[in-house]
């Protein structure tokens, strides 16, 4: 700076106001108390899960009005979904912190995978206020009616609660459009993408083909129902 050279230092905009040479904050307004607070976390192991429980929930909301609706809840706020993946112990405590009600729904598998989760859910039971809970059946496609997959596909099929129905319906519906080719002739990679897309439908559209009484005949001890009740009441403590 050459000698003699008076300078003056101009503040910048910075959302501050400048009186008598003191900078005076302008402070943003207090953020307003969600009206809508989140109630329960519901943990699943997949998005297909929050497709059909959403689904499922709003039919039985219709027909029992004191069991919660799950997509109505997402949509106020009030629930959030996680999907985590294939990894649930990972997760086991992870969301402790948070403070808000959790429940877990994990899909039944076969043994000994199966055990492993039996103790999982165990150990997640024993943290207040939590629920985990495994599916009887070998996951949540197994609950659907054929009869609601039968009006979505055209086609008839068969299933036990621990047959793997993404693959027994992605099998169909490649058979049906492929004569001269057959499913053991696909690679693994192809197999898997065939069947997440039978999984994605099975899991909305045929989904929304349930009825009440379709559901009663796969679900005859109301296994469904349970779970949104352990999920109304969770919610009821945050």
């Amino acid at each position: 700076m050459p000698p003699g050279r008076s300078t003056s230092i101009q503040p910048i905009n910075t959302g501050e106001l400048v009186f008598a040479n003191q900078y005076t904050q302008v402070l943003p307004d207090p953020i307003p108390e969600d009206p809508h607070p989140v109630r329960i976390l519901v943990v699943v192991e997949g998005a297909h899960d929050i497709e059909f429980l959403t689904r499922i929930s709003t039919l039985l909301h219709t027909a029992h009005p004191t069991l919660p609706d799950l997509a109505a809840m997402e949509r106020d706020k009030e629930l959030i979904f996680l999907p985590i993946g294939g990894h649930p112990r990972a997760w086991l405590s992870r969301l402790a912190p948070l403070q808000i009600p959790e429940f877990y729904l994990l899909d039944g598998e076969a043994s000994p995978e199966r055990e492993q989760r039996e103790e999982l859910v165990a150990q997640i039971n024993r943290r207040i206020p939590c629920r985990a809970v495994l599916t009887r059946k070998r996951s949540l496609e197994n609950y659907l009616h054929p009869q609601a997959i039968q009006a979505v596909a055209d086609f008839t099929v068969e299933f036990g609660d621990h047959d793997c129905v993404a693959s027994e319906v992605a099998q169909r519906v490649f058979d049906s459009r492929h004569d001269d080719y057959s499913w053991k002739q696909l690679t693994r990679r192809i197999r898997v993408r065939l069947r997440n897309r039978a999984k994605h439908w099975l899991n909305t559209s045929a989904v929304e083909q349930m009825t009440i009484s379709l559901l009663q005949e796969r679900d005859p001890d109301g296994e469904i129902i349970s779970w949104l009740e352990t999920i109304g009441q969770l919610a009821g403590t945050a």
